[in-house]
């Protein structure tokens, strides 16, 4: 039990950690950039992972500094809460390239070791069916919620307008009047398995067996063929940019990470790994919404925490589906939490800090494809397709 405590808190202690070197991060590239050093600023950024955007007030770095020495000159430095830093800095600094959400977010933290029953939703309307010719293998929206793209086993892409969908389900909307796919992209060789959008440009990304990462323009209505290309070693099955927009994530056949610089296309592999597994592929990674940490969820069933900064796995929850492949893992808006789902027809919810199993949810079948679990918008709801019925299950949060 003493180890246990011990991990947990040798843990929490590095988390905490971590996150003073990205607060420290953001502060000094915003404080080069009101300097008007761009080119230090753009350096630092791309050298720490740090939103080159990050927002802190002027001069807040050198007050910081002044507030530190003066209290080690007088031996009063009792902590971190010596140095004053105000919950407005904190939150601009590390939160800088998500915009605050539109109502609260749920507490997680009172909920216990229960399974949730499912909980069907009012009957819903279908707004728009996939034009694939072939399954459709995975749908992101973009971050404003202007756009959704799908890829298929078609080896295609289609970018749909969320209004035009809207605009043709309307009662006195005229058939083909209105067509939802504004454009669709044909380049990859194999499957398609995952797409992203970037941050801030009209770029999306998509990863395919055919062990590419391409980068397509869809500001350009003319544009079928991707702009740059990114070549892995393996099957890429996940993407996820960094919200900089100036790295992104690969989860391949490799049980590790691939990092990319989007700028060089260098490829960095974390050297400092807990374990590795022959059957770790990885299903699915995702950063949290400042980057400071991204999570796995792999073949072998194991659900990975890594540090976004240094790129080494914090945390390893083996087995957390069983024996049944891990198929997906996303982190609640806090960055708290981490919501998973598996082959064993279960969602969880697993508490970062301890490791934790927090909540269960059951009541979907999913055992053959690898489903994905997400939250609503306000976290009040998870959702997960039920393979029997083809619908959506939702549970509450």
């Amino acid at each position: 039990m003493d180890n246990n405590n011990n991990n947990n808190s040798m843990l929490e202690q590095t988390l905490q950690d971590g996150k003073l070197v990205r607060l420290l991060n953001c502060l000094i590239v915003a404080h080069l950039r009101h300097n008007n050093l761009t080119q230090a600023a753009t350096a630092v950024a791309s050298a720490t992972m740090t939103p080159l955007n990050t927002q802190a007030p002027p001069n807040k770095l050198i007050q910081l500094v002044a507030k530190g020495l003066a209290a080690e000159n007088n031996h009063v430095l009792g902590g971190i809460s010596s140095f004053g830093l105000d919950s407005s800095v904190a939150g601009t600094a590390l939160y800088a390239s998500v915009s605050d959400p539109c109502t609260t977010v749920v507490d997680f933290s009172a909920v216990h070791d229960t399974k949730g029953a499912s909980k069907f939703f009012p009957k819903h309307e279908t707004r728009h069916i996939s034009e694939h010719k072939n399954v459709a293998t995975c749908a992101r929206f973009s971050p404003d919620g202007k756009f959704v793209a799908t890829g298929s086993a078609d080896m295609s892409i289609k970018l749909f307008e969320v209004a035009k969908i809207k605009q043709s389900m309307q009662p006195d909307s005229r058939e083909g009047s209105s067509r939802p796919v504004i454009r669709t992209f044909y380049d990859h060789l194999q499957p398609i398995n995952d797409l992203d959008f970037h941050p801030q440009n009209n770029v999306l990304i998509s990863g395919a067996k055919d062990h590419t990462i391409r980068f397509f323009d869809f500001s350009k209505t003319v544009a079928k063929r991707a702009f740059k290309v990114i070549q892995d070693t393996h099957n890429v099955r996940s993407v996820s940019f960094h919200p900089s927009g100036d790295f992104i994530l690969a989860g391949t056949d490799h049980p590790i990470p691939h990092l990319y610089d989007v700028n060089t296309f260098h490829c960095y592999v974390s050297a400092n790994v807990l374990e590795s597994n022959a059957n770790g592929a990885i299903n699915q990674v995702r950063y949290s919404s400042t980057g400071g940490m991204y999570v796995t969820a792999s073949k072998d069933g194991s659900i990975k925490l890594w540090d976004g900064v240094t790129a080494s796995c914090v945390r390893s929850i083996g087995g957390a589906h069983g024996t049944a492949e891990a198929t997906s893992a996303n982190f609640t808006k806090d960055q708290r939490f981490v919501l998973s789902c598996g082959k064993d027809s279960s969602v969880k919810l697993w508490e970062i800090g301890t490791g934790k199993l927090v909540k269960q949810y059951v009541g979907a079948t999913h055992t053959q494809w690898r489903c994905q679990a997400v939250f609503n918008d306000t976290e009040e709801f998870v959702l997960c397709v039920d393979e029997q019925s083809n619908e959506f299950n939702g549970f509450t949060a």
